[in-house]
C-alpha cells in the first residue's frame, strides 16, 4: 500500500501542474485574441511571431513535464523566426510545428478541466469517514484512478506535441541550408587563403625565377660565371617554390594522414604542439580501419586547430585528444585543462572548424565555462 500511495502522491503533482497549466492556458486566450485581433488589422502583425515563440516555451514545458513522467524525451521540431518583421511572421505561419502546437492547445481547452476537477480526489483517497476495509476500499478505488489519469494525460500530449513528419523534414531542410551556407562560405575562405598562399609565396617566386633565368641567358655570352651565379639563385628559388607548393597542398590534404592514417597524424600533431597532450584511441588501432579521406581531414584539422588555440590561448600546458569509432562515424574530443571562455564570435577558429565540419553534416559542440576547461566534440558520420 506504501508504494501505491507514492506512486499516487506523485501523479498528483504530476496533475496539479496539468491543471495549473491548463488554467494559465484559459488566462493566455486574452493574449491569443490580441494578438489575432491586431494581426487581422495588420499594423499589430509583429505580435504574431512573439506569441508563437511564447506558445513553443509553454509547449516545451509541457514537453519537459511529459518527459519527467514518462522517461520519454518528445523533440521539437521548430523553424528559426529571423529576418525581417515580415519573414518573421511568415516563418511563423508556414511552420508546421506552429500548427502541432495550437492543435495540443486546443485539445489541452477541451480536455484539460480533467485534471482540474481530478486533483481532489487525493486527499479524497485519505478522508476517513470510517474505518478498516472502507479505507482499503477507497484507496484501492481512487489512487490507482489518479495514476491512470496521469498515463492518459501524458500519452494525449505525447500523440500530440509529437512532430510531424511534414515538420521534420521542413526543419531539416533548414538545417541543411544553414550548413551548406556555412560550408560555402568555409570554402570560399579556404580558397581564398589559397590564393594568397599561391599570390604572395609561389607565384612571388616563380616571377623572380623566370627573371633570374632571363638574366642568366643574356648574361651567358658575356659573363659566364655571373651567368652561373644566376642560375645558381634560380635553383635555390625553384626549390623555394617548391617548398611553398608543399606547403599549400599541406593545408589542403595533409600527407601526413596519407602516410600515417589519422591516428599517426594526431599523435603528430600532439607531439609537436608544445603541449602536455594526451591521445586515447578507442576502435581505431588497426591500420586497415580507416575513414574516408574527407572526414580524416575534417577530423586532423579540428584537432590542429583546437590544439592551436588551446596553447595560445587556454593558459595550460596540458591537453588530451580522444578518437572514438563510432557504428555510425568518428567522435573526436578534444579538451585542454585551461581557463575556458572560448568565444566562437572573438576570432578563436571556432566557427572556422564548425562551417568545416557542416560541409560533412558532423555535429559540433563546445563547452568553454569561464574558468573551467574547454571541450571540443564533433562527431563526423561515415561507413566503415
Amino acid at each position: 500500500m506504501g508504494t501505491t500511495v507514492r506512486q499516487a502522491a506523485r501523479a498528483t503533482v504530476r496533475l496539479f501542474l496539468a491543471a495549473a497549466m491548463t488554467f494559465g492556458l484559459y488566462l493566455f486566450i486574452t493574449v491569443l485574441l490580441i494578438t489575432a485581433t491586431a494581426t487581422l488589422a495588420v499594423v499589430g502583425a509583429w505580435m504574431l511571431p512573439e506569441t508563437v515563440l511564447l506558445i513553443r516555451r509553454i509547449a516545451g514545458a509541457k514537453r519537459q513535464m511529459v518527459a519527467a513522467w514518462t522517461g520519454r524525451e518528445i523533440p521539437e521540431a521548430y523553424q528559426l523566426l529571423t529576418g525581417t518583421a515580415r519573414e518573421r511572421v511568415r516563418a511563423a505561419v508556414r511552420d508546421p510545428g506552429t500548427a502541432t502546437d495550437l492543435r495540443w492547445m486546443i485539445a489541452q481547452y477541451v480536455y484539460g478541466w480533467l485534471f482540474v476537477l481530478a486533483v481532489p480526489l487525493w486527499p479524497l483517497g485519505l478522508l476517513v469517514d470510517g474505518v478498516g476495509c472502507g479505507l482499503l476500499h477507497r484507496r484501492a478505488v481512487v489512487l490507482p484512478l489518479i495514476g491512470r489519469l496521469a498515463d492518459l494525460d501524458a500519452r494525449w500530449s505525447e500523440a500530440l506535441l509529437k512532430p510531424s513528419p511534414k515538420a521534420r523534414l521542413a526543419v531539416r531542410v533548414e538545417e541543411l541550408a544553414r550548413t551548406r551556407a556555412g560550408a560555402i562560405t568555409a570554402h570560399g575562405a579556404e580558397l581564398r587563403r589559397i590564393e594568397r598562399d599561391l599570390h604572395d609565396g609561389t607565384q612571388a617566386r616563380l616571377v623572380s625565377l623566370s627573371m633570374r633565368i632571363g638574366l642568366a641567358k643574356r648574361a651567358y655570352d658575356r659573363d659566364p660565371e655571373a651567368a652561373r651565379e644566376m642560375l645558381d639563385d634560380a635553383q635555390d628559388l625553384a626549390e623555394e617554390a617548391l617548398a611553398e607548393l608543399r606547403h599549400v597542398v599541406r593545408g589542403i590534404h595533409p600527407p601526413i594522414l596519407t602516410d600515417r592514417g589519422l591516428v599517426g597524424a594526431v599523435r603528430a600533431l600532439a607531439a609537436g604542439s608544445g603541449l602536455d597532450v594526451a591521445v586515447r584511441v578507442d576502435g581505431l588501432e588497426d591500420p586497415g580501419v580507416r575513414a574516408p579521406a574527407a572526414v580524416e581531414a575534417a577530423a586532423y584539422f579540428v584537432v590542429a586547430e583546437a590544439l592551436t588555440n588551446a596553447a595560445k590561448h587556454s593558459g595550460s600546458t596540458r591537453a588530451s585528444v580522444r578518437l572514438e569509432r563510432l557504428r555510425t562515424g568518428l567522435r573526436t574530443v578534444v579538451r585542454d585543462e585551461g581557463l575556458g571562455g572560448a568565444d566562437e564570435t572573438a576570432g578563436s577558429g571556432l566557427l572556422g572548424m564548425r562551417r568545416r565540419v557542416a560541409a560533412l553534416d558532423a555535429t559540433f559542440a563546445v563547452s568553454s565555462p569561464a574558468g573551467e576547461p574547454t571541450v571540443i566534440e564533433v562527431e563526423l558520420p561515415c561507413v566503415w
